[in-house]
This record gives C-alpha cells, sequence and structure tokens, in this order.
C-alpha cells in the first residue's frame, strides 16, 4: 500500500519525484564507493614491508625514558613556570591551542572524501575515475592516520586517569584515578599534541616539502598545551608518541596493501598533478 501511494503522489507530482532521484543517485553513489573504499583499506595485504630497525624501537624507548623523567624532574617545575607567565603571553596562546583540535583536519578531509564519493558515478571516463580514487585514498589515508591515534588518546587517557596541572591546590605530577572518565583526569597523553604530531608525519609523508612548517606547528601546539597548564611536558611528549607511531603504523598498513605508498621504502606514489585532478573534478562534475 505505501508503495503504491508513494507511485500515485510521485504521478501526480512529477517535479518532486524528479528532484528526489536527483538526490538519491548521488547519495547512493556515496554510500557504494564508500563501502567499496573501506573494503580496499581493510583488505588482506599484498606486499611484504620492510621490517622495523633496530634504530627506531631504540628510539621509542628513549622517548618513552624521557617521558619517565620528565614526571620527575620537570613537570611540576613546568606548572609552576606557566602561572608566572604575563597574562598577555597566555592569552595568545590560548587562542593558538585551539587549533591543535583533531576537528581543522578530520571535518574538511571528511567532507572532501564524501564529495569525491558522491561525484564518482559509473558514468564518469575510467581515467577520470583513476585520478578520483588516487585523491580519495589519499585523503582516506590523511583522515585516518590522523583519527585513529586521536580516537586511541582519547579512550587511552581516560584509562590512565593522570590529574591535569591545575587539579588540586598545587600541582602534583603522580596524581592519577584510573578508569574515571572526567576531563579532570585526562591529562595523559595529551590529545592536542597526539593531532598535531600525527597531522606532521602523515601530512609529511603524502608531501615531503611540508615536513618542516608542519613539525613547527606541532611543536607550538606542544608548548602551548604546558603554556595554558592544560597538560605536563611529559603529557605532550606521550601524546607525540602515541600521535607519530600512530601515523607511522597507519602508513605501512596503507604500503601493505600498495594504497598511496610503496612498500619498497614506504614513500608516496607519485600523485596526479593540479591541473589533472581539476580536470577530473569538472569531468566528474559534468558526468
Amino acid at each position: 500500500m505505501m508503495v503504491q501511494r508513494d507511485k500515485a503522489e510521485a504521478a501526480h507530482h512529477p517535479g518532486a519525484a524528479l528532484r528526489s532521484r536527483r538526490f538519491a543517485t548521488p547519495f547512493r553513489y556515496m554510500l557504494n564507493n564508500l563501502r567499496e573504499w573501506i573494503e580496499v583499506v581493510l583488505r588482506k595485504p599484498t606486499e611484504t614491508l620492510p621490517r622495523l630497525s633496530a634504530g627506531s624501537i631504540v628510539a621509542v624507548l628513549i622517548v618513552l625514558a624521557a617521558i619517565i623523567a620528565l614526571m620527575f624532574f620537570v613537570d611540576a617545575a613546568a606548572t609552576d613556570w606557566a602561572r608566572g607567565l604575563p597574562a598577555s603571553f597566555t592569552n595568545a596562546f590560548e587562542e593558538i591551542t585551539n587549533f591543535g583540535l583533531s576537528g581543522w583536519f578530520l571535518i574538511p578531509f571528511g567532507i572532501a572524501l564524501l564529495c569525491l564519493a558522491a561525484l564518482a558515478s559509473p558514468g564518469v571516463p575510467k581515467m577520470t575515475r583513476g585520478v578520483l580514487d588516487a585523491l580519495a585514498a589519499r585523503l582516506g589515508f590523511l583522515f585516518l592516520a590522523i583519527g585513529a591515534p586521536g580516537l586511541f588518546d582519547t579512550i587511552v587517557k581516560r584509562l590512565i586517569g593522570r590529574a591535569r596541572p591545575y587539579v588540586g591546590t598545587h600541582d602534583d605530577p603522580f596524581a592519577y584515578r584510573p578508569f574515571v572518565w572526567q576531563p579532570e583526569y585526562a591529562s595523559m597523553p595529551s590529545g592536542h599534541a597526539t593531532t598535531a604530531a600525527a597531522a606532521a608525519i602523515a601530512i609529511g609523508a603524502i608531501w615531503p616539502k611540508s615536513r618542516p612548517v608542519m613539525w613547527l606547528y606541532a611543536l607550538i601546539i606542544m608548548f602551548s598545551r604546558v603554556v595554558v597548564i592544560a597538560h605536563h611536558p611529559s603529557d605532550v611528549l606521550g601524546g607525540a608518541l602515541v600521535g607519530g607511531l600512530g601515523a607511522w603504523l597507519v602508513v605501512r598498513w596503507f604500503a601493505a596493501r600498495r594504497l598511496v605508498f610503496s612498500a619498497h621504502d614506504l614513500r608516496a606514489f607519485p600523485g596526479a598533478s593540479l591541473k589533472r585532478t581539476i580536470a577530473a573534478l569538472h569531468a566528474a562534475f559534468r558526468a
């Protein structure tokens, strides 16, 4: 009965039915393409990756040792230093630190990915579809490489339950309340530092020339978390470790499936030129 009524309404209102089809078709393309892209990312590895070097393992261990050392010798002193800073300096960094929120990356990457999924219809030429798929793979990598470490951080920091520097009458770097799902006890590791380091690794992996700028951005965000007394230095270094290591593991995941990166040296495959990308998007709009 419902189907018959819908058909009858469509017959009396052909304009509304046409608009409905125009909206439903790109939405259907989007869902189908997203499903196919997710299946490609989750498929079994097809390539053998180089093993992790002993040097990289030692580097991780050194960072972990540095985090512990910061807890004992630096964290409390850093909080005292930050509390003595001029209000104008602190207020400036209150604004700067907001640029470490993951939404600055995940929202535009996510929207761009959804738009590509809606544009990549079966009617586009094969070459155009190849450019769109390659661009989608890069956007998907950036979204996962920044979002996955951030999600891990969000869960782990609340399980650890370390108090933030402003909790209590004085800063106690060893105040913990594990498994307490409260923002005041979600200091280790820093989410902003995780996002900043993950973005520096992920964006730098695709565009190596951007690495100096991205790491400068990451260092400023990390510094800002201490200045605004939201985190200890050890929290920031812990977040950098989570974000950097997490993003690098996503690089390896994609390379093992021959997506975006070469399995031989983990370098990004050459992407389409800007001119070719714009032409492909224009062709997809017309299709």
